[in-house]
């Protein structure tokens, strides 16, 4: 397996006001205007366009190395544990455009920081939606030919390097969905991920989701059940 390029445009029907609250930094603050994060949501919804490609490759445990046919060792020490065990790895790579951000810079530069701030972290929980449902669409189908999908991890994670984006980026073939990246590694259009999946064999402990993930410190993660 490895290195054809498959492509989703995971459906997006209503953006998490929750996730939107926290990412606004306003979880615990008390009498803020629900109406200004509904109207938030609604405007990310409209303007989010949820696009997704990736590659699965063969992967190398002894060395953490993701054998395309350029080959990636990935640079970090939690990423490289989290995919112990794996034989695949899916390279992810995962856009809502640019004209939620767009849309974000106008209303700063028109004073708007309100309004600005609620709809950049309505579109940072856009692309979280977005990337879970890529992530589960890769599940199902690795689950189809008898493996187990791992949960996501990406670049800035833990100790994985932040340098790896452009290859990831390639790997991934992001430029299918015009997702470019900076010299300082930063990916364009902002509101984007980029992940690796790992596929491991039918029995091969797992944890899916922020209960698998090892980056406990994560602004993302989801608070989880006792």
């Amino acid at each position: 397996m490895g290195g054809y390029m498959q492509t989703y445009n995971p459906p997006l029907t209503k953006i998490d006001k929750e996730e939107t609250r926290r990412y606004a930094g306003l979880k615990g603050a008390v009498a803020f205007p629900e109406q200004l994060l509904d109207t938030a949501c609604a405007e990310a919804l409209l303007l989010a366009r949820p696009r997704a490609v990736w590659n699965i490759y063969p992967y190398e445990p002894a060395t953490g190395t993701i054998a395309a046919p350029a080959p990636l060792r990935l640079a970090g020490d939690r990423v490289r544990g989290h995919l112990t065990g794996v034989g695949e790895a899916a390279v992810l790579a995962i856009t809502i455009g640019p004209a939620l951000e767009e849309e974000v810079s106008r209303l700063f530069a028109a004073g708007e920081y309100t309004a600005g701030l609620l709809l950049d972290a309505a579109g940072t929980a856009a692309v979280e939606q977005a990337a879970d449902a890529a992530d589960a669409f890769i599940a199902d189908q690795a689950a189809r030919r008898g493996l187990k999908a791992k949960s996501r991890f990406s670049p800035g994670y833990g100790d994985w390097a932040i340098t790896d984006q452009p290859a990831m980026v390639a790997l991934a073939d992001g430029g299918h969905i015009s997702l470019t990246v900076t010299p300082s590694c930063m990916l364009v259009p902002r509101k984007s991920v980029t992940a690796v999946i790992g596929l491991a064999p039918a029995g091969e402990k797992n944890g899916r989701g922020c209960a698998g993930c090892p980056q406990t410190d994560c602004i993302a993660r989801r608070e989880l059940s006792q």
